[in-house]
């Protein structure tokens, strides 16, 4: 009986193992780099939705060496990311709607290219132009020197290359599709955390998941923080766009946010000199820690939803960038575990988290393109649902100086 428990057990490894194919597209461990790359669910011979993956080596300029790796879904999303910036989200597009914006950066700026601390540490600017850059792991926040050291703009993660990238495609029926890569940040007597980055998605669906998982791989405690800066322009940002999630309360990044806390849930049309605004929201969940936020155009037929966990993100930050088209008219949604102050402020506050020696943590969220009006009603509803009665408070002063 035992032995038969046991021929069973294997053959469901085995099993397990033979259901999906994969390809190792970077491994610095074996010196792997395939470079331009691609494959179809055609070549694959795989039924249901049609697909390809394809991995570009971009040249030229100072996006040379850079690599765009993009999934095709025929009826559902095309989505870009690049191993080269952190396994960041370039843009996402399906239906006629984009979730992403038109940044002064329109390269895809090899990180060998930027300075993180030029501009007194806001050198991360030279190459932000992603739908979603993960801001972390080692720090976030905005630039502060302490005893020291200088804490460049939302830290190096987004800037890393990945040191191993591989696909995995199920075999069997809806064929969910995974993109894996490893971040690593590791510093001689500083260091040594590494992410395991994991993009999800089904072919032909609308949504897509990230989940990451970040490992201590020290001998010693360290601290840790993140936001998913997850950024939209137009079509869905436009004037009277509107900013929807449950919230417990809302508050003013600082003294310049608080002109526009009046209808800080509303945007405007691109206006020239309108300087940041940036609001400190603390969000509420369902009864399994589940919480949604989305930015919906005017007409309320299209828009961008983000569901998050609590238990990992418990925090959200909403930042308003509605300059001109030239200049970066841009949303954005960040779910966190702090806000976007330095990080000195963020440990002072009680805000930054310590992994242990080769503890991991995990975080995982959910993107949806919302393709028409029955779509945003379904979020809209998600959110009152989790309001239910409770009002959301508004602090007017700040809960933090930089």
């Amino acid at each position: 009986m035992k032995i038969t428990l046991l021929a069973g057990a294997i053959l469901a490894v085995f099993s397990a193992q033979a259901s999906a194919q994969s390809w190792v597209l970077t491994d610095t461990e074996s010196g792997t780099e395939k470079g331009n790359w691609q494959i179809t669910s055609e070549q694959l011979k795989l039924s249901g939705e049609a697909f390809s993956l394809q991995q570009q080596v971009l040249h030229g300029g100072k996006q040379e060496g850079s690599k765009v790796l993009t999934l095709t879904s025929k009826n559902g999303l095309t989505i870009a990311l690049s191993p080269t910036r952190g396994m960041d989200l370039l843009h996402v597009n399906g239906h006629g709607v984009r979730l992403g914006w038109d940044s002064p950066v329109d390269e895809v700026v090899n990180p060998a290219m930027i300075n993180l601390e030029s501009r007194n540490g806001l050198g991360w600017l030279e190459g932000f132009n992603e739908m979603m850059v993960r801001c972390g792991f080692e720090w976030t926040g905005h630039p502060v020197t302490q005893d020291g050291r200088l804490y460049t703009l939302h830290g190096k993660a987004g800037n890393t290359p990945a040191s191993k990238v591989e696909v995995i495609v199920d075999d069997q029926a809806p064929h969910e599709i995974r993109i894996r890569g490893l971040l690593k940040e590791n510093t001689f007597k500083k260091a040594r955390l590494e992410t395991w980055t994991e993009l999800r998605y089904v072919p032909g669906a609308d949504s897509f998941t990230v989940h990451d998982v970040l490992t201590n791989k020290a001998d010693y405690p360290h601290d840790y923080q993140i936001l998913y800066h997850s950024n939209f322009g137009t079509p869905i940002l436009e004037e009277n766009a509107r900013f929807i999630a449950p919230l417990k309360s809302v508050s003013p990044f600082n003294d310049y946010a608080k002109k526009g806390l009046q209808n800080w849930q509303t945007y405007g049309a691109p206006t020239k000199d309108f300087d940041e605004m940036v609001f400190n929201l603390v969000p509420l969940a369902d009864s399994n820690g589940k919480t949604v936020a989305a930015v919906v155009n005017s007409k309320g037929d299209k828009g961008a939803a983000i569901e998050f966990d609590t238990h990992q993100l418990p925090l959200l930050t909403m930042w308003k960038n509605t300059d001109t088209l030239k200049q970066g008219y841009v949303t954005g949604i960040e779910p966190g575990t702090n806000y976007a102050y330095p990080v000195t402020v963020e440990k002072e506050q009680g805000r930054v988290k310590q992994l242990q020696p080769g503890q991991s943590t995990e975080f995982t969220l959910t993107y949806s393109l919302l393709k028409d009006a029955s779509a945003v009603q379904k979020v809209e509803q998600r959110v009152k649902d989790i309001q239910g009665e409770t009002k959301t408070a508004v602090n007017e002063t700040p809960i933090a100086t930089e």
